[in-house]
């Protein structure tokens, strides 16, 4: 057993950046688990977030840095907490870390990803393209090094990736190691994942070609996505002029997801500015079934909503399909406000699907307490174990990296504790 003593932080996205650099940065030893390649999570997917509407490189790099920069932080990626055991104050933690198949000298020159014949979807992208085999995550990743996935490496893929490097930084003889920690406290921060939007099977999604995402929705938006920015529909790479937004995809749905989603319309509002500020003629229609925007954003919801080319249509959608013919997407709504059906047709539809707590993949090997939506019941926790942002309940980048801030306060409370 390694007899490091600190605090465990499971997830490395934002709010689980914000609770390790605050507790660094006191002086407390900190380890970073996280399950990707790179951290960020899924503000590194967005392309603008709130509130300042910023790139997430805005406040993603200065985070990067003060971790790069604190010897207090030991970081471990492609990796998961398997088990977890010991009362507040010590706590005994085992760790799966994954093979990179990269080591640290790697320089980032790419030599290895141009040598790569092997491709593999994108899943930065939600599988929109295609990276080779040995790739960088994306643009500015932290740790600022490749990594190769094995198992989409054809026969000869790995010899031409070992001759390209100059640096002696490829390494498949790499296995999966184990490693045990000894810690005063654990904050979990593994975020959320995307509800399946496949599940609804009157929404298309899989089916119509032009039927996506809002995360897709992101990344086609921004300027390192698959199309550098160009929202451009998936069938043909049309541009969008003419797109549909669709509230409560499964949220608010006791067949689905029987919880409000919260950051959904914030989201579409949001994603309707990025095409009508690209293509100053297109039109954009929004169908919900209430708009959620609380506090300080709702001037944000006044504006979009005063802009002539955004129309906000109270109704539930019934059923979306494709035209077979032009790929355009055929939406059937009832329009609440003028008391009849709506069937309209577009270049695109965006689905707001909603937000599912990552206890539904993973409980990090702790018994932890959760309530029916499967979100964390914090009061319940055990003591020296603390849950962030939206494992508790849907929430933004703001609240999460708040909530983060106090939790690191309670975890070095715990380690006086000890």
């Amino acid at each position: 057993m390694s007899d490091i003593k600190g605090i465990l932080i499971i997830g490395g996205g934002m709010s689980g950046l914000t609770s390790a650099i605050e507790a660094a940065e006191a002086g407390y030893k900190v380890s970073i688990v996280e399950k990707n390649p790179y951290l960020g999570g899924r503000v590194a997917q967005l392309n603008k977030y709130f509130p300042k509407l910023c790139s997430p490189n805005c406040g993603l790099e200065i985070q990067f840095k003060r971790i790069k920069n604190n010897e207090n932080v030991t970081l471990y990626t492609l990796a998961e907490v398997v088990n977890v055991s010991g009362v507040e104050g010590s706590y005994d933690v085992t760790i799966k870390v994954n093979p990179r198949y990269v080591n640290e000298k790697c320089v980032g020159c790419d030599a290895c990803a141009q040598a790569c014949p092997s491709e593999r979807p994108n899943e930065f992208n939600f599988g929109m393209d295609k990276t080779k085999a040995a790739y960088l995550p994306f643009d500015y990743a932290f740790p600022f090094r490749y990594v190769i996935d094995e198992k989409s490496c054809a026969d000869n893929c790995k010899k031409a990736c070992l001759d390209a490097c100059k640096y002696n930084a490829i390494d498949f003889n790499m296995k999966q190691e184990t490693i045990n920690l000894k810690v005063g406290a654990i904050v979990m921060s593994t975020g959320w994942s995307l509800y399946d939007a496949a599940k609804m099977d009157n929404l298309s999604f899989g089916k119509a070609q032009n039927v996506i995402t809002n995360m897709m929705m992101e990344r086609l938006a921004s300027p390192n996505g698959p199309t550098k920015g160009k929202i451009l529909r998936p069938s043909d790479g049309k541009e969008v002029k003419n797109i549909a937004f669709v509230q409560c995809a499964g949220s608010r749905d006791e067949n689905h997801l029987s919880h409000c989603s919260y950051i959904c319309c914030l989201a579409s509002l949001k994603q309707a500015t990025y095409i009508r500020e690209l293509y100053p003629d297109s039109k954009a229609q929004i169908f919900y079934i209430d708009i959620r925007t609380p506090g300080r954003y709702e001037q944000f919801y006044w504006k979009v909503r005063d802009d002539k080319g955004v129309t906000l249509t109270k109704g539930k959608v019934g059923k979306i399909s494709e035209d077979p013919a032009t790929k355009d997407v055929i939406v059937e709504v009832e329009d609440i406000a003028a008391g009849n059906k709506i069937k309209a047709s577009f270049d695109m539809v965006v689905l707001a699907a909603g937000m599912v707590p990552s206890t539904k993949e993973s409980t990090c090997g702790m018994n932890i307490p959760l309530t029916d939506e499967g979100f964390v019941n914090a009061p319940s926790l055990q003591k020296g174990v603390y849950a962030v942002g939206t494992l508790k309940s849907p929430v933004d980048v703001a609240r999460s990296v708040q909530d983060a801030t106090g939790a690191t306060l309670k975890s070095i409370q715990s380690m006086v504790r000890r």
